[in-house]
């Protein structure tokens, strides 16, 4: 964990400026963080906005179609796989075929970017407590990081297991002594801080940009890591405040979560900006799920988290949500029908053809139907649950129609979420929160799924770096 220069992580900023905060000044009038002059920034609340800005685009990182978490949530899960694609072709498969080795790039790619968005996160956490801004925006820009920091630990931990806990800016000398923390207390960091920023967060309705974290996401997130950790009661006291709160719905109609008219809706607890555009921060998603080299429905298209037959026959046959949510094939440069099953919901159809690799679609990391069903999870209450299927026009569960396969309240949530929020980053998480990731991907993936290899390897690169760092059992 190398004290890394922040300037990197800037190229992109005047756009997410413009995103997060609807200001008309030019980027060019923010002064850059650099190590040049990082000793006197963090001064005034203009520097602060922008390192502020900064932070929240490390989003886009994190949640990359080609991050970690959407290589653990798709490709280890039963949702998605690969077939040709560009790139390190093997250490890809590898997750999808339970073949990992601490030398695996993405792996190393995972855990470094990961603490690499934990500094910027960590840096301007620190330079808040001896900053002289108002007391009012000090607490709210600490509120807002405290919950990135929260979110991308919760990844981390999630992925990895123990991992080294930083809670502050460290140069390398210092991160020898940080060896990996126990789980436990990863959680218990990860509900301390999304505990403050419930507290200090403005409601959706409330906030002043365009993408800011709210009370309602961290409130959403507190809930599904009290899930995680099997704490159904203070899941569901959590999840309760966001319903009762009145900030939330669902939209009348699932095709509208993926309408670019529609974007930052009120299902909408947090959502990743992007702007279309060769210099924006623009929406990669459709051209990097789009199939390996189609040059014909996106600038070429790379082939990830193509969709399985496990997935698609999930869906009860008359559910409108599948071909919402699923392509079946497409028309090549020849007019020849294709056929491949690969996401939909980041198709955005005014570059359909264009030849561009510039797409508008935001990410959504947390919606109201997921709290619903979280909720359900927690009190054991299939009414939550029937409010998705309501929407979806589907039979409810314990009513005339309710597929018998889905026989208890829990095997009904775990199909729910399966459908509801398929390839939107969440299917090995949940399989892992309840217990039947060894069951359900051992029968699914066709070999023994074991408990140690629901865990990534701690990166061997980083084991050579610091040699006390201990290997997570099977690698």
């Amino acid at each position: 964990m190398n004290t890394l220069r922040l300037t990197r992580y800037y190229a992109g900023i005047i756009f997410t400026s413009l995103i997060l905060w609807s200001c008309s000044e030019s980027f060019l009038e923010l002064s850059p963080i650099s190590n040049a002059n990082e000793a006197s920034y963090y001064k005034t609340e203009k520097d602060f906005e922008t390192a502020v800005v900064a932070a929240y685009a490390t989003l886009y990182t994190e949640f990359a179609p080609e991050s970690g978490i959407s290589y653990c949530s798709e490709q280890m899960s039963d949702e998605a796989t690969v077939y040709d694609m560009a790139g390190n072709v093997a250490d890809k498969q590898a997750f999808k075929n339970y073949s990992l080795f601490p030398a695996n790039t993405i792996v190393l790619q995972t855990w470094r970017s990961g603490y690499n968005s934990l500094l910027i996160v960590n840096t301007v956490i620190n330079k808040l407590q001896t900053s002289s801004i108002s007391e009012q925006l000090k607490t709210g820009y600490e509120a807002e990081m405290r919950f990135l920091r929260a979110l991308y630990y919760f990844n981390l931990v999630r992925m990895f297991g123990d991992i080294p806990l930083v809670d502050e800016p460290i140069v390398v000398s210092e991160s020898y002594s940080r060896l990996r923390s126990s789980v436990s207390g990863i959680y218990d960091f990860i509900i301390e801080d999304l505990k403050f920023a419930a507290d200090h967060l403005p409601l959706q309705s409330q906030v002043s940009r365009v993408g800011q974290a709210s009370k309602g996401a961290a409130q959403g997130l507190l809930g599904k890591v009290y899930l995680t950790v099997n704490n159904k009661n203070a899941a569901k006291d959590v999840l309760g405040q966001v319903i009762s709160s009145g900030e939330y719905e669902l939209l009348s109609d699932y095709a509208h979560l993926w309408d670019l008219a529609h974007e930052n809706s009120r299902e909408a607890l947090f959502e990743i900006q992007h702007v279309a555009g060769p210099t924006s921060p623009s929406s990669p998603y459709h051209e990097y799920f789009c199939p390996y080299n189609n040059m014909a429905i996106s600038g070429q298209g790379f082939g990830v988290n193509q969709v399985t037959e496990d997935l698609w026959n999930e869906f009860e046959p008359d559910d409108p949500r599948r071909d919402l949510s699923i392509f079946t094939g497409y028309n090549d440069k020849g007019g020849n029908w294709i056929e491949i099953k690969f996401p939909k919901k980041w198709w955005d159809p005014a570059w359909i053809n264009s030849g561009s690799y510039y797409f508008e679609n935001n990410f959504i990391v947390l919606r109201y139907a997921d709290v619903l069903l979280m909720y359900a999870e927690a009190a054991a209450d299939p009414v939550y649950l029937n409010m998705v299927r309501d929407r979806a026009g589907m039979p409810r569960y314990g009513e005339a129609g309710y597929p018998a396969r889905y026989s208890t309240l829990a095997l009904a949530i775990e199909h729910e979420r399966m459908v509801e929020l398929s390839l939107e980053f969440h299917r090995w998480f949940d399989l892992k929160r309840t217990g039947r990731a060894t069951t359900v991907l051992s029968a699914r993936k066709g070999k023994t799924i074991t408990e140690q290899m629901l865990v990534l390897p701690v990166p061997q690169t980083e084991i050579d770096i610091n040699p006390a760092l201990i290997q997570n059992p099977g690698y």
